[in-house]
């Protein structure tokens, strides 16, 4: 694998299989960009596992801190590592010793490790270093594009809110297009 450059396809495939992400290096302190990731993805149906071993047993956002990948109770599809570059083999090593293993080992922006790629690679799993699942997953699903918001029309009237809160996009287009919101189709 390329890890210069990903395909789309390649990065929507994970986004679209994984349920489960466990993010090492989770902060609970809402100005950090690990808690903006978490919370992100979590409004958007993923299940997100904080680990972080200074907060193991709190719970932030319904969801319990565990101290180690080996902690968590259920299965882990992918681990969102949010740490520095020199941490990342450890933890891959960490994630191999899971059963079930993990499906993908994603880096944050700036985490670069190219003998941890190698070897989760070897052991089959799926890598991504230095991006954004946060960013990845509003780029491919055009909620937001690159130079800003992206709504794709141009007007002056206020956007219609759907059901109970602003309409969620979808990392498969055409699932959108000529379909009412969840809500709408539960007749709420």
């Amino acid at each position: 694998m390329n890890h210069d450059h990903y395909p789309d396809s390649y990065i929507r495939g994970i986004l679209n299989t994984v349920k489960t992400v466990a993010m090492v290096g989770f902060s609970p302190n809402t100005s950090r960009p690990s808690y903006f990731v978490f919370k992100y993805l979590f409004e958007r149906g993923y299940r997100v596992i904080p680990i972080n071993p200074g907060h193991a047993g709190k719970e932030i956002n319904g969801q319990t801190v565990y101290a180690t990948l080996a902690d968590v109770p259920e299965p882990i599809d992918m681990i969102d590592i949010f740490r520095g570059s020199q941490h990342a083999l450890p933890i891959v090593e960490e994630a191999l010793a899971l059963d079930p293993r993990p499906q993908v080992i994603w880096m944050q922006l700036t985490v670069r490790n190219d003998e941890a790629a190698a070897r989760a690679e070897a052991a089959g799993l799926k890598v991504v270093m230095n991006r954004c699942p946060k960013i990845e997953y509003g780029r491919l699903s055009s909620e937001i594009g690159w130079l800003g918001v992206n709504s794709r029309t141009l007007t002056s009237k206020r956007a219609k809110i759907l059901g109970k809160g602003a309409q969620r996009m979808s990392l498969d287009r055409q699932t959108f297009q000529g379909r009412a919101t969840d809500d709408e189709d539960r007749g709420q």
